[in-house]
């Protein structure tokens, strides 16, 4: 196997096992509201920690490895998804769980920066490739409800820990990749191209992915909670949720990878943007399961090609020092979201709460198309 192909491969399991990793904890967050009987601004606070987390570790796996080197960096901070789960067995303690999500982001966003450079920089198609990437994590996202679900009756534990061994499993996965190491101490330093901050494209496409990351993160984290509150879907059926939204988000992938390849990037990610809106709207208003559920699969498929299409627009401007930027600055929408629909839920109502999401969802459309005229114009 050429090296290309096999750092491909390796980005797509590690990003697999990460998609499992990373989802289970909009399910583990619900479990965790209910034993302890946490309020909605302690839960959304849980998701922000793990958010923080996952920014801050987008921008140091873009920084240290001048310092330390790629692998020492990734064997750092991909540890935390391990360390994070096997935190959450040991106390209920909400400021404990906090640092416990907060380390499972640093984990999220290592892989997500690692895998986006490793896939993006040896893929022939780098569409194709970002979108065959996020498919693998949508298929990881696909079984962690069914892992969970299978061990809970176990006892609140035991899902945690099979986690945590996953977390184990990716970061030798990672390690196995052989990524550099420090340079040694004479080797010249190739210079750091900062160029792209000077690009109006490169800073719409940040907002755009913060919108992206904003809108995502608030439905995959508060879902599983919103359905239950309103009595939508209950009991188990409603952690299935997940499992009918990265369904959606797999087929959509793969559909755009192998099948409807995207000749206009950003007139696709406008019209995803647009679907987006008004099914997220319908969908908070809807009051039946049903129809609640073909909304959640609807939207879940608009907004499956958001991320990949929009990175892989980036085109030649992609670096791991450009991501190191782009991506951390975006998360902090997946920081914001979920805190403000807590804040509003306590104050108001969760479904009030949820309704703030429309904004991210319309800011997707409204970016995509100020970067296509922009693109028309050049």
């Amino acid at each position: 196997m050429d090296r290309a192909k096999q750092l491909r491969t390796i980005g797509f399991v590690a990003f697999f096992v990460s998609g499992i990793c990373a989802i289970s904890s909009s399910v583990v967050v619900s479990v965790l509201q209910e034993t302890y009987g946490f309020s909605f601004g302690v839960t959304g606070t849980l998701l922000s920690a793990m958010s923080i987390g996952n920014m801050l570790a987008s921008f140091a796996t873009g920084m240290l490895p001048a310092r330390i080197g790629t692998r020492n960096t990734v064997a750092l901070l991909a540890f935390g998804y391990f360390l994070g789960y096997l935190m959450m067995t040991l106390s209920g303690l909400a400021a404990f769980l906090m640092l416990a999500f907060f380390i499972v982001g640093l984990a999220k966003g290592c892989l997500l920066n690692t895998c986006t450079v490793m896939v993006g920089d040896n893929s022939p198609d780098r569409t194709r490739g970002m979108n065959v990437m996020h498919a693998c994590y949508a298929c990881g996202a696909l079984i962690c409800p069914f892992l969970i679900s299978a061990l809970v009756v176990y006892g609140a534990k035991p899902p945690l820990i099979a986690i945590a061994l996953l977390g184990l499993l990716v970061w030798f996965v990672l390690l196995s990749a052989r990524l550099p190491g420090k340079a040694r101490a004479g080797q010249g330093k190739a210079p750091v191209d900062l160029g792209f901050l000077r690009s109006p494209k490169f800073w719409l496409l940040t907002g755009l992915v913060f919108c992206q990351n904003a809108a995502e993160t608030s439905v995959t984290g508060w879902l599983v909670t919103y359905f239950k509150n309103q009595q939508i879907l209950s009991g188990a059926l409603s952690t299935y949720t997940v499992t009918i939204m990265w369904g959606a988000t797999l087929i959509a992938r793969l559909l755009i990878a192998f099948v409807f390849p995207i000749r206009d990037t950003f007139k696709a990610l406008a019209v995803m943007g647009l679907c987006c809106t008004v099914l997220y709207g319908a969908m908070v208003f809807s009051s039946s399961p049903l129809l609640a559920v073909v909304l959640l699969f609807a939207f879940a498929f608009s907004m499956a090609g958001v991320n990949p299409v929009a990175i892989a627009g980036t085109g030649r401007i992609m670096s791991a020092t450009s991501m190191g930027i782009l991506l951390p600055i975006s998360s902090l929408g997946a920081i914001l979201m979920p805190w403000i629909i807590g804040l509003v839920a306590d104050g108001v109502s969760l479904q009030a709460g949820m309704f703030c999401n429309l904004i991210p969802c319309a800011g997707i459309l409204v970016l995509s198309l100020i970067i296509r005229r922009l693109e028309v114009r050049a």
